[in-house]
């Protein structure tokens, strides 16, 4: 750090802190390495002398040092932000439509908040949910039907759309507390084969179950369906089947013993999602503020969660 002077991106990293609870979380919200994160932390407790948090703390326990720094970042950052966003007006105009496109059931848990908190942020913005679930969302941003696509595979290669990274999380297999599968510490493929798989309504493609494990297996279990996840859980925990959902979707489910988990494989089932946008739209400030919204909340909110870059 030169001289005294204290740097935005310093006090942003604090913050980050503070809302994730760990080193690794916060580099994730900040596209930043551990590495690059801790050297910030280091350079400003060399320069006073003084930790900024207590080491080894879960979560973190910032000290009277951190704690004004933490006190001059919310003072400072707020009002950087609130420029930030009336300079974006000045340049890309306040007002727009965010009609937003979903493929994952799920995700109204932390999609509908992300919504209210940039609905606060930039109120001359129409935002709405593109009604039902899409079998093809990326079809409906070419077709001008929708503005924003919340998509579980990256659009890289799709024609004049750009992708946001949002985060990854794990997929687990659900059953019911007295299944004769809970022995098991992880699920195979095999493990589904004469089960009945309760799933959404939606193609084999959007079941990353299906198209990543069961399908290149050669296993295609009884199937039936519900367009609600409490009522899928309601049909797991009676034994009329196995389920698979992200953990950060059931956990507080697991955690009061409604239905039991367990990983999909012996690594576990990793899954992503994206936000996609047609490239005309992908400079605005306001589409720009909606992705790190969205970031910040799942990263400090779902339990279980990465970001992804």
């Amino acid at each position: 750090m030169n001289n005294s002077q204290l740097e935005l991106r310093q006090l942003r990293t604090l913050v980050a802190l503070r809302e994730t609870g760990s080193l690794s979380r916060a580099a994730q919200l900040l596209y930043l390495t551990q590495s690059a994160l801790s050297h910030q932390i280091k350079a400003l407790e060399s320069y006073w002398a003084t930790p900024i948090f207590e080491r080894k703390s879960n979560p973190i326990v910032f000290t009277a040092l951190g704690q004004r720094l933490l006190a001059l970042a919310d003072e400072i950052l707020s009002k950087v932000s609130d420029a930030e966003r009336e300079l974006g007006v000045l340049a890309s105009g306040a007002t727009g439509t965010l009609r937003i496109a979903v493929e994952c059931h799920t995700c109204f848990d932390w999609l509908m908040p992300s919504m209210d908190a940039l609905r606060s942020r930039w109120p001359l913005v129409e935002l709405d949910i593109v009604s039902g679930f899409h079998a093809d969302p990326i079809a409906l941003l070419h077709q001008g039907a929708a503005d924003v696509a919340i998509v579980s595979e990256s659009p890289v290669n799709e024609r004049a759309v750009t992708g946001f990274p949002l985060f990854e999380f794990e997929i687990v297999a659900l059953m019911a507390k007295s299944h004769s599968l809970a022995a098991k510490a992880f699920l195979e493929a095999a493990d589904f084969a004469a089960e009945t798989l309760i799933t959404y309504p939606v193609p084999d493609e959007m079941l990353d179950l299906v198209r990543l494990v069961l399908k290149p297996a050669g296993v295609s279990p009884h199937r039936r369906t519900t367009e609600l996840t409490i009522a899928m859980l309601q049909l797991v925990a009676s034994g009329r089947g196995l389920a698979a959902l992200p953990r950060w979707a059931v956990s507080g489910y697991v955690d009061r013993g409604y239905v039991l988990s367990r990983p999909i494989g012996e690594q576990g089932l990793t899954g992503r999602l994206y936000a996609a946008a047609p490239e005309h739209l992908s400079s605005r400030a306001y589409l720009s503020d909606f992705v790190d919204l969205m970031r910040e909340r799942c990263a400090t909110s779902l339990p279980g969660v990465a970001l992804i870059a």
